[in-house]
């Protein structure tokens, strides 16, 4: 099995995926517009979610280190979109940016987790301070989120939490071994957060995309200082990703519509048939392996 990494992976989207995303989107005429707290709103899939949910008709707080891109749609839809400047990374500025965003309208009914960073290099290579502050956006920014939005959703008894995962969670990979971590600490702490907040009425959705087309891999990137004792391994994986090719970020919202008019919303769902494919083929190359050595893990009680 050829496994891509998240970087630029699982890019090419199958025809089944293109077809399954790129139906029409039915939204109830007769509902309350939502309202939506969308993190890095700016660029990529978080501008393709905030166009979606505007075109939808709800109202959407948009958050953004730079909120300069956003500017076209606060003029389009005055009233409906309020752009906010945020560093997720400022636990304080997180708690203030929602608190400012419930006051603005009310209540949140969609939050989604989505400002991100991509960090390529090998576990060898990346430095103490990269290391450091991909986390502090990737994990800890999701984690400030929400621990700022709970709160609110509780009191209300409504609400559903989107975090924009990876299908590179599933699995650690040469040169995207941090990110992946990242990536995976959130789809733990997901789990857990899905688990002690249900009884509130208060719905979490992890989000496992492939590869879109987004600025993650030119404005979002860090690159570690490359050790010549991993060369051929590069080339290699410059070969493995030479065909690869990027969706279109609308296909993942139009998903993400849909999904948050569900009354029973998954836990977590994968984006992209591509990506569907390799986690599949991954677990089950995983569970192969337990059975393999499952007389000595029992040898383990």
């Amino acid at each position: 099995m050829t496994t891509a990494p998240v970087a630029t992976t699982a890019t090419a989207t199958s025809h089944a995926a293109t077809t399954e995303t790129t139906s029409a989107v039915t939204h109830p005429t007769h509902r309350e517009p939502r309202v939506w707290f969308i993190t890095g709103a700016s660029r990529g899939l978080g501008r393709a979610f905030t166009e979606a949910a505007l075109a939808a008709g709800d109202r959407v707080v948009g958050a953004a280190r730079d909120v300069g891109p956003l500017a076209d749609l606060a003029a389009e839809h005055d009233g409906r979109f309020v752009p906010l400047s945020l560093d997720v990374t400022d636990r304080g500025a997180v708690f203030r940016t929602v608190a400012r965003a419930v006051a603005t309208f009310g209540r949140l009914d969609v939050v989604v987790n989505n400002a991100g960073v991509s960090l390529i290099g090998m576990v060898e290579e990346v430095t103490e301070a990269q290391a450091r502050a991909h986390l502090d956006v990737n994990f800890f920014g999701a984690l400030w989120v929400s621990q700022a939005v709970v709160p609110h959703l509780r009191k209300q008894g409504s609400g559903h939490i989107l975090q924009i995962g990876s299908m590179g969670s599933a699995v650690g990979f040469a040169s995207t071994g941090l990110y992946s971590a990242g990536k995976a600490a959130l789809d733990n702490m997901t789990g857990a957060l899905a688990m002690e907040v249900a009884a509130f009425g208060v719905r979490v959705t992890l989000i496992q995309p492939g590869g879109y087309e987004t600025a993650l891999f030119t404005h979002g990137l860090t690159l570690t200082t490359e050790n010549e004792a991993y060369a051929p391994l590069r080339a290699e994986l410059a070969e493995m990703w030479g065909e690869s090719k990027d969706a279109d970020p609308a296909k993942a919202a139009a998903v993400l519509l849909r999904l948050v008019d569900l009354p029973e919303p998954p836990r977590r769902i994968i984006l992209g048939g591509a990506a569907y494919d390799m986690i599949a083929e991954l677990d089950r190359a995983r569970r192969e392996e337990y059975e393999r050595w499952e007389n000595m893990s029992r040898d383990g009680d």
